[in-house]
């Protein structure tokens, strides 16, 4: 839980982002051990000590080992760590080296023999998994989507029309089809087989009709929730003995398969300017998705994100608002913040609120009683 006060300025999450080049520090496989001791922080020991392990372990995969010393991006917000611990899931869940799979689930608590011998004999697979960034999409950042959108359809009482950058599978357009227990307040499908209720601190959000009149996505790698390789990837992004993560994981698979969210393969800041520039019914509210991203992508891309949005945000009218919500880090990584900005033609427009501080995977929300009443006025 987080009692600490946010930071104003969340707006610099991704200003060391993927692909940008940046000043390394002078050992990047350092970071195995800074997150090792984050995934402790965070509730996961045994994470902890596997990175720890392939820290020690790194001289048995020689490129494995020059590829994490010559990183060129901030090991951080690029997830360096965590795409290795993926990759090390990924074999565990594979069978694929019978030691680690054992060590996996609790059979023996040997790391060093077991991810040593993974990282030498799996170093192909490993390498592959370290090309691409995480895509976990966490199912459970949907209530904070929720929230937000509740304080929004509080305030224009209007349906939404949904984009999400870095949409991965989808899963979090899915949001409606959810029942979420909003500290207190219900929202979504009441019947649903998903099931979210973060742990909430502070005051609840506002009760109102949240309707969703449509949901599209883009990802520069969408993930295909019909391929079965694509499911089990997914998987291994969850932590290794997270239950309640691959429990809601799996059912909001389950769910997606009636319900397939549409996501186009596209860079986010030429797909927004796109389905932002199309005709606005109005009576409608547009709104723009984006959770744990910015960090992600290279400069040019984020400011071309950021144009596409302010372009709408200008465009907007009483009958055609638009809003902005973004769950990302803030500027030091010290919280990852709630934010809604909105537009509706009116002289406050554009005004950023901080709507809550949030655990990085939706566990629990601490929702700031002041900034829902700014926000909801």
């Amino acid at each position: 839980m987080s009692t600490a006060i946010p930071v104003p300025d969340p707006e610099s999450a991704g200003t060391a982002a993927f692909g940008a080049e940046v000043i390394r520090p002078q050992d990047p496989r350092a970071h195995l051990l800074t997150q090792s001791l984050v995934a402790c922080t965070l509730g996961s020991p045994f994470v902890g000590e596997v990175l720890a392990s392939a820290h020690r372990q790194l001289g048995r995969a020689p490129h494995l080992d020059a590829t994490l010393a010559a990183w060129p991006y901030d090991p951080a917000t690029s997830a360096m760590a965590l795409r290795l611990n993926a990759g090390l899931h990924a074999l565990a869940r594979r069978g694929t080296f019978t030691d680690l799979s054992a060590l996996y689930a609790g059979r023996h608590t040997e790391f060093d023999r077991a991810v040593g011998e993974a990282l030498e004999r799996g170093e192909p697979t490993l390498l592959t998994w370290m090309s691409h960034p995480t895509q976990t999409n966490e199912v459970r950042r949907s209530s904070a989507f929720m929230a937000a959108l509740s304080v929004l359809a509080h305030r224009h009482g209007l349906p939404f029309e949904l984009f999400e950058v870095g949409a991965s599978a989808g899963l979090n357009l899915l949001l409606d089809r959810y029942a979420h227990d909003l500290g207190g307040v219900p929202c979504g499908q009441a019947d649903s087989s998903l099931r979210l209720k973060p742990q909430w601190n502070g005051p609840p959000p506002p009760r109102a009709d949240v309707r969703v009149a449509s949901v599209r996505g883009v990802d520069l790698r969408p993930l295909q929730l019909d391929d079965p390789l694509t499911r089990e990837r997914l998987m291994s992004y969850v932590w290794p003995g997270d239950h309640a993560r691959s429990h809601y994981l799996r059912r909001a698979m389950m769910l997606a398969r009636n319900a397939v969210p549409v996501v186009d393969r596209d860079s986010g800041g030429t797909w927004l300017n796109q389905r932002l520039r199309e005709p606005q019914a109005a009576g409608t509210m547009r709104v723009v998705l984006h959770s744990m991203v910015l960090q992600y992508l290279p400069d040019d891309e984020l400011q071309s994100v950021k144009a596409s949005i302010q372009g709408a945000g200008m465009r907007a009218t009483r009958d055609r608002p638009f809003a902005r919500i973004g769950l990302e880090w803030n500027r030091d990584r010290t919280q990852v913040l709630l934010c809604v900005t909105s537009w509706s033609g009116s002289s406050k427009d554009g005004e950023r609120t901080i709507l809550a501080a949030c655990h990085p995977y939706g566990a629990w929300i601490d929702w700031l009683g002041a900034a829902e009443s700014r926000a909801a006025a």
